[in-house]
Protein backbone atom coordinates (compact mmCIF):
# COMPACT_ATOMS: atom_id res chain seq x y z
CA UNK A 1 0.00 0.00 0.00
CA UNK A 2 2.75 2.19 0.58
CA UNK A 3 3.90 2.11 -2.96
CA UNK A 4 -0.31 2.92 -4.25
CA UNK A 5 0.03 5.57 -1.70
CA UNK A 6 3.35 7.01 -3.13
CA UNK A 7 1.81 6.63 -6.70
CA UNK A 8 -1.13 8.92 -5.63
CA UNK A 9 1.17 11.25 -3.64
CA UNK A 10 3.37 11.52 -6.73
CA UNK A 11 -0.01 11.75 -8.81
CA UNK A 12 -1.36 14.48 -6.54
CA UNK A 13 1.86 16.48 -6.61
CA UNK A 14 2.56 16.46 -10.78
CA UNK A 15 -1.50 17.33 -10.82
CA UNK A 16 -1.44 20.12 -8.46
CA UNK A 17 1.93 21.51 -10.44
CA UNK A 18 0.59 21.13 -13.37
CA UNK A 19 -3.14 23.25 -12.53
CA UNK A 20 -0.80 25.35 -10.72
CA UNK A 21 1.92 26.03 -13.75
CA UNK A 22 -1.43 26.48 -15.83
CA UNK A 23 -2.68 29.19 -13.83
CA UNK A 24 0.09 30.72 -12.89
CA UNK A 25 0.66 30.66 -17.27
CA UNK A 26 -2.58 31.92 -17.49
CA UNK A 27 -2.39 34.59 -15.23
CA UNK A 28 0.91 36.24 -16.11
CA UNK A 29 -0.66 35.80 -19.61
CA UNK A 30 -3.63 37.96 -18.73
CA UNK A 31 -1.20 40.16 -16.40
CA UNK A 32 0.81 41.05 -19.84
CA UNK A 33 -1.90 41.08 -21.95
CA UNK A 34 -3.45 43.97 -19.59
CA UNK A 35 0.37 45.52 -19.85
CA UNK A 36 0.85 45.49 -23.78
CA UNK A 37 -3.01 46.71 -23.85
CA UNK A 38 -2.04 49.91 -22.07
CA UNK A 39 1.35 50.40 -23.38
CA UNK A 40 -0.60 50.45 -26.91
CA UNK A 41 -3.18 52.38 -25.63
CA UNK A 42 -0.16 55.04 -24.50
CA UNK A 43 1.17 55.00 -27.81
CA UNK A 44 -1.85 55.61 -29.39
CA UNK A 45 -2.68 58.70 -27.27
CA UNK A 46 0.27 59.61 -28.24
CA UNK A 47 0.20 59.38 -31.92
CA UNK A 48 -2.81 61.34 -32.12
CA UNK A 49 -1.50 63.85 -29.85
CA UNK A 50 1.76 63.97 -32.45
CA UNK A 51 -1.05 63.86 -35.20
CA UNK A 52 -2.95 66.88 -33.72
CA UNK A 53 0.11 69.08 -33.78
CA UNK A 54 1.36 68.27 -37.21
CA UNK A 55 -2.62 69.40 -38.03
CA UNK A 56 -2.27 72.89 -35.65
CA UNK A 57 1.47 73.13 -37.11
CA UNK A 58 -0.24 72.71 -40.97
CA UNK A 59 -3.21 75.02 -40.03
CA UNK A 60 -1.20 77.82 -38.56
CA UNK A 61 1.46 77.38 -41.86
CA UNK A 62 -1.75 77.77 -44.20
CA UNK A 63 -2.94 80.96 -42.09
CA UNK A 64 0.30 82.32 -42.45
CA UNK A 65 0.57 81.69 -45.96
CA UNK A 66 -2.91 82.89 -46.75
CA UNK A 67 -1.89 85.85 -44.93
CA UNK A 68 1.42 86.38 -47.11
CA UNK A 69 -0.25 86.16 -50.00
CA UNK A 70 -2.58 88.67 -49.58
CA UNK A 71 -0.16 91.14 -48.62
CA UNK A 72 1.57 90.01 -51.67
CA UNK A 73 -1.85 90.80 -53.59
CA UNK A 74 -2.43 93.89 -51.99
CA UNK A 75 1.07 95.13 -52.74
CA UNK A 76 0.71 93.89 -56.23
CA UNK A 77 -2.30 95.64 -56.97
CA UNK A 78 -0.53 99.17 -55.47
CA UNK A 79 2.36 99.01 -57.47
CA UNK A 80 -0.09 98.24 -60.65
CA UNK A 81 -1.90 101.40 -59.68
CA UNK A 82 0.86 103.07 -59.36
CA UNK A 83 2.49 102.07 -62.56
CA UNK A 84 -0.94 102.57 -64.10
CA UNK A 85 -0.86 106.16 -62.83
CA UNK A 86 2.85 106.82 -64.05
CA UNK A 87 1.97 105.24 -67.51
CA UNK A 88 -0.94 108.11 -67.56
CA UNK A 89 0.88 111.24 -66.26
CA UNK A 90 2.92 110.13 -69.33
CA UNK A 91 0.95 109.82 -71.53
CA UNK A 92 -0.89 112.94 -70.81
CA UNK A 93 2.84 115.05 -70.51
CA UNK A 94 3.34 113.43 -74.20
CA UNK A 95 0.17 114.68 -75.69
CA UNK A 96 0.54 117.94 -74.02
CA UNK A 97 4.14 118.13 -75.48
CA UNK A 98 2.49 116.86 -79.21
CA UNK A 99 0.06 119.55 -79.19
CA UNK A 100 2.42 122.27 -78.29
CA UNK A 101 0.43 122.77 -74.83
CA UNK A 102 3.64 122.35 -72.98
CA UNK A 103 7.50 122.60 -74.18
CA UNK A 104 10.23 121.48 -72.72
CA UNK A 105 13.41 123.80 -72.32
CA UNK A 106 16.82 123.34 -70.81
CA UNK A 107 19.06 126.03 -68.97
CA UNK A 108 21.61 127.51 -71.39
CA UNK A 109 25.25 127.27 -70.22
CA UNK A 110 26.11 130.53 -71.85
CA UNK A 111 23.74 132.90 -73.77
CA UNK A 112 23.39 132.86 -77.15
CA UNK A 113 24.84 136.68 -77.63
CA UNK A 114 28.18 134.55 -75.97
CA UNK A 115 29.11 138.69 -74.25
CA UNK A 116 27.71 137.72 -71.32
CA UNK A 117 25.03 139.79 -71.04
CA UNK A 118 21.59 138.02 -70.77
CA UNK A 119 19.56 138.82 -73.91
CA UNK A 120 15.92 140.24 -73.74
CA UNK A 121 13.26 137.61 -72.93
CA UNK A 122 11.11 137.41 -76.07
CA UNK A 123 8.07 135.83 -74.62
CA UNK A 124 6.45 137.58 -72.14
CA UNK A 125 6.86 134.39 -69.77
CA UNK A 126 8.35 133.86 -66.00
CA UNK A 127 10.90 132.52 -66.16
CA UNK A 128 12.95 131.15 -63.45
CA UNK A 129 16.61 130.71 -63.63
CA UNK A 130 18.83 132.23 -66.37
CA UNK A 131 18.43 132.06 -70.16
CA UNK A 132 16.91 129.04 -71.14
CA UNK A 133 16.40 126.69 -74.83
CA UNK A 134 13.69 124.97 -75.74
CA UNK A 135 13.98 121.76 -77.21
CA UNK A 136 13.03 120.02 -80.29
CA UNK A 137 9.38 118.37 -80.03
CA UNK A 138 10.82 114.77 -80.82
CA UNK A 139 13.80 115.18 -78.39
CA UNK A 140 11.11 116.35 -75.49
CA UNK A 141 9.34 112.80 -76.80
CA UNK A 142 12.50 110.92 -75.93
CA UNK A 143 13.33 112.58 -73.03
CA UNK A 144 9.81 112.00 -71.83
CA UNK A 145 9.87 108.34 -73.36
CA UNK A 146 13.18 107.63 -71.19
CA UNK A 147 11.83 109.04 -67.97
CA UNK A 148 8.82 106.38 -69.12
CA UNK A 149 11.06 104.01 -68.55
CA UNK A 150 12.85 105.11 -65.39
CA UNK A 151 9.64 106.00 -63.89
CA UNK A 152 8.83 102.04 -64.70
CA UNK A 153 11.82 100.75 -63.49
CA UNK A 154 11.67 102.55 -60.20
CA UNK A 155 7.93 100.76 -60.05
CA UNK A 156 9.23 97.29 -60.92
CA UNK A 157 12.33 97.85 -57.92
CA UNK A 158 9.98 99.10 -55.57
CA UNK A 159 7.50 96.44 -56.03
CA UNK A 160 10.28 93.66 -55.60
CA UNK A 161 11.40 95.36 -52.70
CA UNK A 162 8.11 95.48 -51.45
CA UNK A 163 7.83 91.68 -52.31
CA UNK A 164 11.90 90.43 -50.39
CA UNK A 165 9.65 92.59 -47.63
CA UNK A 166 7.17 90.42 -46.99
CA UNK A 167 8.64 87.10 -47.78
CA UNK A 168 11.35 88.15 -45.43
CA UNK A 169 8.87 89.29 -43.04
Amino acid sequence: MKVLEMRFLILAFVLGSGVGTWAAWKWQAARYGLQLSAQQLTWQQEREQAALAVVDWQNAEQARRRALELRLQDNDTTIHKELSDAQTSQARLRDRLATADLRLSVLLASPAGGDGMPTASGSGGVVHGGPRGELDPAAAGRIVAITDYGDQGLIALKACQAYVREIAR
